[in-house]
């Protein structure tokens, strides 16, 4: 019997459809081992030798696994093909290998002259579960790559490193419970500094003009924007307040308009290439709405169903029998015209070639295919991942481009229009290109003057973050990687140091207080420069260039000396403030303390007396989110804009318990003629549909 090890029970089940009788299939259910929770767990004196412990979680799992195992001739490692995944598999390893040394000893004891053998154990990876990519991947097992491995136990021995030495400084100088991370700290300081320029900004106002225009010939009607004046090409800040504006709207009802310059050109827009996990999560996020964690648990359920490739990765690279396989689709779908071979290069020095971009394992399961097979959610990132992978190899659109410049007296304006000669890979995005029809103009043709339309504008400040510009940022500055953007964003969340509002990032006070903590007395540990080395050391262990003990000493030893020092020189940053309030409990004075999440009221008196009474206002009890529309189930009540634990947003009855009504949508007031049910607002775009999911409104 062969024993094939993955890590989840999805990829168990459809690895079992594609083997034999002569294997057995069982997952690990992710990490089998880790650091232990009570203790530092690294030896830092023996070249910072981790200790590792089953988690008692896990000990029912590697118990059946060890059993398993002592049947088995060959255990086969058929984990994720990512330095997680090497890291899973030479735990794995490490675990039964030692196992069946122990069964071997106690068994020839007992029957002699008994030949018992260590399974032999091979490690295989594919890049898609796919029959061919197993039995292709059973042919070539190979060794555990312990470059890899190395650089996985050096990522989490450094994370717990800072971790564990730091977060104690910041419980005795800010708050009990406060966490510190490598890439995580970067992360929150982003947005703290966004935050701040948010703040800072200073709106000015400027103006810009739009003319509209008549063909005397055909009574055609178009707008043309001012460009120039006396030669001068204008910028935003050219026409600055409405005097300016009033100025050259009165000068232009005077101008006669003529058409002094015609200019066409054929432009060609090539495809987007397939998407990495970075350009996945952007896009999911800006599309679906969908968080980096909703969007990596979904990818991960497509691949061990075998839908996709794996979904882990920067290169943009894809086999030659997905090209093949998707031009045949392509021909036969839409005709010769609309296949088109494309390869693309990855930008990432460290992107790893061997690898794909994601894609689906096959191109001729479309989405219309597969909506029967995929539940809402699962279908429409599904639907992303193969609109882009076979969009990348359709023909590129082309666009006729013509741009109209119109003299009026000492003005210029323009008019832009564009039609589409051939569509292109756009036949897979129709809603992303349109036609802007001007009519047929010629050199000095005069044209009626319609209207003139000032419009005032203030210059706004940077945007927060949303998760797809935080994902590109991050991996703009190389903080993190592929595999950790989703767990960056969720433990910046988790942590209470950052929370999310319409979509995006705001710091919260302990975020801001502990940014500013980190900054000024430790600044590598949030330096973006500093934090991109490391993780190009990572890059390097992983690669076999830089040896990881090395890695690991000339980050500690500096730290450690930074970290003695300011222990002494940063005083406390949180002193109780008195108030003249006593307890309602045992009337001892209560004084105003700061916790996690936030500031609260807390009794002189503890530990004997433990009142406390948060201080923070809560979105519930602001006049703003009361949205004034009835309950409808208790009719007493009116649903208020409130926020689950996790940070998400919700609309309850205000007789909350009594009434446990509840949207995930904000109610407008209205109801759905087709059954009665309150209509709701949702998306970006503040679409109208019936809160009744059975109505289909």
């Amino acid at each position: 019997m062969r024993l094939l090890i993955v890590e989840s029970p999805t990829k168990s089940k459809t690895l079992s459809q594609y083997l034999g009788d002569d294997f057995e299939v069982v997952s690990c259910n992710g990490h089998i081992r880790d650091l232990p929770k009570s203790k530092m767990g690294i030896d830092i004196d023996h070249n910072f030798k981790p200790q590792y412990v089953v988690p008692t979680k896990k000990r029912k799992t590697v118990t059946n696994l060890k059993k398993i195992a002592a049947k088995a001739k060959t255990v086969i490692l058929a984990v994720d093909e990512d330095r997680e995944g090497e890291a899973i598999a030479w735990h794995l390893e490490q675990i039964l290998r030692s196992v069946n040394h122990k069964s071997q000893k106690t068994n020839s004891k007992q029957i002699p002259n008994s030949k018992f053998q260590i399974p032999n154990f091979q490690r295989i990876a594919f890049h898609e579960i796919t029959k061919e990519a197993i039995q292709n991947a059973l042919k070539n097992p190979r060794d555990i790559d312990m470059n890899l491995v190395n650089a996985q136990q050096a990522r989490r021995i450094l994370d717990r490193l800072v971790g564990y030495e730091l977060s104690p400084l910041l419980w005795k100088k800010l708050v009990k419970g406060l966490s510190a991370g490598r890439v995580q700290s970067p992360a929150v300081r982003l947005i703290v500094e966004r935050e701040r320029e948010i703040k800072a900004f200073k709106p000015e106002e400027y103006w810009s003009v739009e003319v509209g225009l008549r063909q005397q010939k055909s009574e055609e009607e178009f707008t043309a924007k001012l460009v120039k004046i006396d030669d001068k090409t204008l910028k935003k800040l050219d026409i600055k307040n409405k005097e300016q504006a009033d100025e050259i709207v009165n000068n232009l009802e005077k101008a006669e308009y003529r058409v002094s310059d015609i200019r066409k050109k054929q432009t060609t827009k090539n495809p987007f290439p397939p998407y990495t996990t970075s350009t996945l999560q952007q896009a999911a996020s800006r599309i679906l709405n969908f968080s980096a964690k909703q969007t990596m648990f979904i990818a991960q359920q497509l691949y061990e169903t075998g839908l996709i490739s794996y979904p882990r990765t920067d290169s943009l690279h894809l086999a030659s029998a997905f090209i093949s396989q998707a031009q045949q689709f392509i021909t036969h779908e839409y005709g010769t015209t609309y296949a088109h071979p494309h390869r693309f290069k990855t930008k990432s020095k460290m992107a790893q070639e061997a690898h794909e971009a994601i894609r689906p394992t096959s191109a001729s399961n479309s989405p219309e295919k597969m909506k029967k097979n995929l539940e809402k959610k699962y279908l429409k990132l599904y639907e992303l991942i193969w609109c882009q992978a076979v969009a990348s190899q359709m023909s590129p659109a082309k666009i006729d481009n013509t741009s109209v410049d119109i003299s009026a007296n000492n003005y210029m304006l323009r008019a832009t229009g564009s039609t589409i000669q051939f569509d292109g890979w756009y036949k897979l995005y129709p809603h992303k290109l349109t036609d802007t029809i001007l009519p047929e103009l010629s050199t000095d043709e005069k044209l009626d003057l319609i209207k003139i339309n000032p419009l005032q504008h203030f210059t706004e400040p940077p945007p927060r973050y949303s998760e797809a510009r935080l994902v590109k940022t991050l991996e703009e500055y190389g903080i993190g990687r592929p595999s950790t953007y989703a767990p960056i964003i969720s433990t910046i969340q988790k942590r209470n140091y950052v929370i999310k509002e319409k979509g995006r990032f705001k710091p919260t006070e302990m975020g801001m207080r502990v940014n500013d903590l980190l900054t000024k007395h430790f600044p590598n540990i949030v330096d973006y420069k500093f934090s991109a080395k490391m993780e190009d050391s990572l890059d390097a262990i992983a690669q076999g260039e830089k040896e990881h003990v090395a890695v690991l000493s000339n980050f500690y030893k500096p730290f450690k000396t930074t970290l003695m020092q300011k222990e002494e020189q940063i005083e406390k940053q949180f002193k109780d403030e008195k108030t003249d309030k006593t307890c309602p409990q045992c009337n001892k004075p209560l004084v105003i303390k700061m916790g996690r999440f936030g500031k609260f009221l807390a009794c002189t008196g503890f530990p004997e007396c433990r009142y406390t009474k948060s201080l923070e206002q809560k979105k519930s009890d602001q006049p703003n989110d009361k949205t004034g529309v009835q309950c409808p189930q208790c009719k007493d009540g009116e649903f208020i804009k409130k926020r689950t634990r996790k940070g998400k947003f919700f609309y309850g009855c205000s007789r909350f318990p009594k009434c446990k009504n509840a949207l995930w949508y904000e109610p407008t007031g209205e109801t759905c003629e087709k059954c009665g049910s309150l209509l709701v607002k949702f998306g970006k775009d503040e679409k109208i549909k019936c809160s009744n999911k059975e109505c289909g409104r």
